[in-house]
């Protein structure tokens, strides 16, 4: 994944408990064409309408920047102390999204997820950071996301983490014959 010459260091948020000044047991870091293994599975937690096998062959071309996108996507991931990888966030950059500046582009988070025995520990939150330095980085001045109108637990997660709700709505489809 193409982030530029520099190696994606832990944020800021992530170096250290506030309340204890100890360290985190896990860092963050943008995810590398190495990682495709460990981190499907992860995909296909989030997303489990597609198998494990598919989301390997997507993230394939992403990690090694040859997705067929016109804006930038990038992959940051939660990893262990001993390597295991624990959580994602997936952020791209979007031309306008609901409730942003309609004059700039967006950061949007694309998919966002954290091992269930491992949440609750900022995992998140230092995943989100992380995006949220990218998306500075690529000229934007807001962040966007969403959530599926029945995950609670991911719209309390957003709305502590400083995400304000702009709109909700129920999508239709129809198949033309």
């Amino acid at each position: 994944m193409k982030l530029g010459s520099e190696e994606k260091q832990i944020p800021r948020s992530a170096r250290n408990d506030k309340r204890t000044g100890v360290m985190p047991n896990f860092g963050i870091r943008a995810a590398q064409p190495a990682d495709r293994a460990a981190l499907a599975p992860l995909l296909a937690a989030l997303w489990p309408e597609s198998p494990v096998e598919e989301h390997s062959q997507e993230l394939e071309l992403i990690l090694r920047g040859e997705a067929s996108r016109t804006l930038p996507l990038v992959i940051f991931i939660a990893e262990e102390r001993d390597g295991t990888l624990v959580g994602f966030l997936e952020a791209g950059l979007r031309s306008h999204a609901e409730g942003c500046h309609p004059s700039r582009p967006v950061g949007y988070v694309e998919g966002w997820y954290v091992a269930e025995g491992h949440r609750q520990r900022g995992i998140g939150k230092s995943l989100l950071a992380a995006a949220e330095e990218w998306a500075r980085g690529q000229g934007c001045t807001e962040m966007a996301s969403d959530a599926v109108i029945g995950n609670t637990l991911s719209q309390s997660v957003h709305e502590r983490l400083g995400f304000q709700v702009v709109e909700r709505a129920v999508h239709f489809r129809k198949a033309l014959r």
